[in-house]
């Protein structure tokens, strides 16, 4: 009997499983204040900015993932466990935000949650040199794989930043972090061609 052909499809439609359960997990997290006041709710706002924060990254590694996948011939290995190293990394996210709501934003958590910022990133980069290695320079141009290459180095270098500054000042760690999520709110390069 032979086997199905891997397809990058089957890979989209597997990981895009993964992220719906990772925002279900992520919203099993939230509790509603024991209080039935307005102040109780207004206390949780750690829990609130950590789940806010966490489900816009959430949203935004899905975009990028998906935009990347349509460059995909064929599922590789080499493809496929890249996917899973980065579905892994992000699969930290839930627990990283539990940790950081329930802290209040304490520096340790924070630093963590940063980590896994930077974790997620860094696998997102070997998955982008993954698919680029096997794509002809007339479907995505040089200056789209070197704009695509420094993106992933900046912002590399901003997540660890981030994660080292958050020891010391948990709320401007958070902050770079944020500042990250903006430069992939598209996920194409900037000048790139849909593909």
């Amino acid at each position: 009997m032979a086997h199905a052909r891997r397809t990058p499809e089957r890979l989209s439609a597997f990981s895009d499983g993964v992220f719906a359960v990772l925002i279900t997990v992520l919203v099993l997290e939230l509790r509603p204040p024991e209080l039935p006041t307005f102040d109780a709710l207004l206390s949780l706002w750690p829990t609130g900015l950590s789940y806010a924060v966490s489900y816009l990254f959430i949203a935004i590694v899905w975009a990028n993932h998906h935009h990347l996948m349509h460059y995909a011939t064929d599922a590789t290995p080499r493809l496929i466990w890249s996917n899973f190293a980065h579905l892994f990394s992000v699969s930290l996210l839930p627990l990283s935000t539990a940790w950081m709501a329930v802290s209040k934003l304490a520096p340790q958590p924070v630093a963590f949650y940063a980590a896994v910022f930077f974790l997620v990133n860094a696998t997102y980069v070997a998955l982008i040199w993954e698919l680029m290695a096997r794509i002809p320079l007339n479907k995505v141009s040089a200056g789209e794989r070197r704009t695509m290459r420094i993106r992933s180095i900046v912002t590399l270098g901003v997540f660890a930043v981030a994660a080292a500054v958050a020891l010391k000042f948990p709320l401007v760690g958070l902050g770079l972090c944020c500042c990250c999520l903006i430069v992939y709110l598209r996920p194409e390069a900037p000048g790139a061609a849909q593909p």
